[in-house]
C-alpha cells in the first residue's frame, strides 16, 4: 500500500491537487480509500489492487451513469491528461468528489434501511449498463498456490465455490453489475437533506446480485443482524424475496471463502480464523 508521500505526489502530478488533509477510511476487502480536503472541496481517493484498472474505470463510468439518473454517487475527477485513473506501483488510483453526508453505521436499523435501499437502487439502475471493462464473475481460483497456507483452506474454498456453482446451475439468479464490496462506510446519508448516496459504485464486474447483498449482510454481522438491510434492499432492488432467501446462505458462504482467500494472500491470520469458523458453520 502506498505511503502518504506517494499519494501526495500522484495527486499533485496527475490532478494538480495539493490536499491539506488526508484521512484514511475504514479498510475494505477490495481497495483502500482516503478522504481528502483541498481548498473548499472534499474528495475520496480510492486505490484498487494491481491489474484492476479496467474494472475500476468501468466502475467510474457506472458512477457517471448513476449520476445521470439522479442517484447521489461520487463524481469521478479526471486526471490532467483526461484519464479516469492514474497508475501507481501499488495499483490504480481514482479520485471522486465526496458525496455529502456521514457514513452509515452497520448495526443501526435506520441506517441499514438506507444501506439496503441504495444498494437496491444501484442494482436496478445498472440493469442495462454495459462496459468492456466489466469483468466476468470469477470470484475464486480453487487451485491458487496461496491456498496451501492452511491445511483446511483449499478444501473449504473449493466446497464454497462448488455450492455457488450448483446454485447458479439449478436456480434462476438475477445477474447484473456488482458493487463487489458494499461496506457501510461506502454509503452516506446527509442529515440536512435526508438524502442517501454512496461514495462510488465499486469495480467488481457482472455476477449474481445476491452476492452483493451477502457481502453487505456480512458487514452487518450476519443474517440475524441484517433484517432491516435486507428489507430495504427488497423494497428498492430487482431481486425477489424467494430468490434472495434461497441464494443468500450459499453466497454468504462464498463471501467468507473470498475473505479467506484474500486473507491468505495477505498473511492475515486473524481473518483466516474468523473465516474458518464461519465456513465450518455454513458447511455444518
Amino acid at each position: 500500500m502506498p505511503d502518504e508521500d506517494l499519494l501526495r505526489s500522484t495527486l499533485r502530478d496527475q490532478w494538480h491537487l495539493t490536499p491539506r488533509e488526508i484521512t484514511p477510511l475504514p479498510e475494505e476487502l477490495l481497495s483502500r480509500s482516503w478522504e481528502l480536503a483541498a481548498g473548499p472541496d472534499r474528495y475520496v481517493c480510492r486505490l484498487a489492487e494491481p491489474g484492476a484498472r479496467q474494472a475500476v474505470e468501468a466502475g467510474l463510468i457506472a458512477a457517471e451513469h448513476l449520476r445521470l439518473r439522479d442517484l447521489a454517487v461520487g463524481e469521478p475527477v479526471r486526471t490532467l491528461g483526461g484519464g479516469l485513473t492514474a497508475e501507481t506501483p501499488a495499483g490504480a488510483l481514482a479520485l471522486l468528489r465526496r458525496v455529502p453526508g456521514r457514513p452509515l453505521e452497520a448495526r443501526d436499523p435506520v441506517d441499514q434501511q438506507w444501506w439496503g435501499d441504495r444498494l437496491g437502487a444501484v442494482h436496478k439502475s445498472l440493469q442495462h449498463f454495459h462496459h468492456p471493462g466489466l469483468r466476468p464473475w470469477q470470484p475464486l481460483d480453487p487451485n491458487a498456490p496461496h491456498l496451501t497456507v492452511e491445511p483446511w483452506l483449499r478444501g473449504a474454498v473449493a466446497e464454497a465455490l462448488g455450492a455457488a456453482t450448483r446454485l447458479s446451475v439449478t436456480d434462476r439468479l438475477t445477474y447484473g453489475v456488482l458493487h463487489g464490496d458494499p461496506a457501510p462506510a461506502s454509503f452516506v446519508v446527509d442529515p440536512g437533506t435526508g438524502r442517501a448516496g454512496l461514495l462510488d459504485c465499486g469495480a467488481s464486474g457482472v455476477g449474481p446480485l445476491v452476492y452483493d447483498v451477502a457481502a453487505a449482510v456480512g458487514y452487518a454481522g450476519g443474517p440475524a443482524h441484517a433484517a432491516e438491510l435486507v428489507d430495504g434492499y427488497l423494497a428498492a432492488g430487482p431481486v425477489r424475496r424467494d430468490e434472495l432467501e434461497a441464494a443468500l446462505p450459499v453466497l454468504l458462504r462464498l463471501r467468507w471463502a473470498v475473505r479467506a482467500d484474500r486473507a491468505a494472500r495477505k498473511g492475515d491470520s486473524a481473518t483466516l480464523v474468523r473465516a474458518k469458523e464461519a465456513l465450518e458453520a455454513a458447511a455444518g
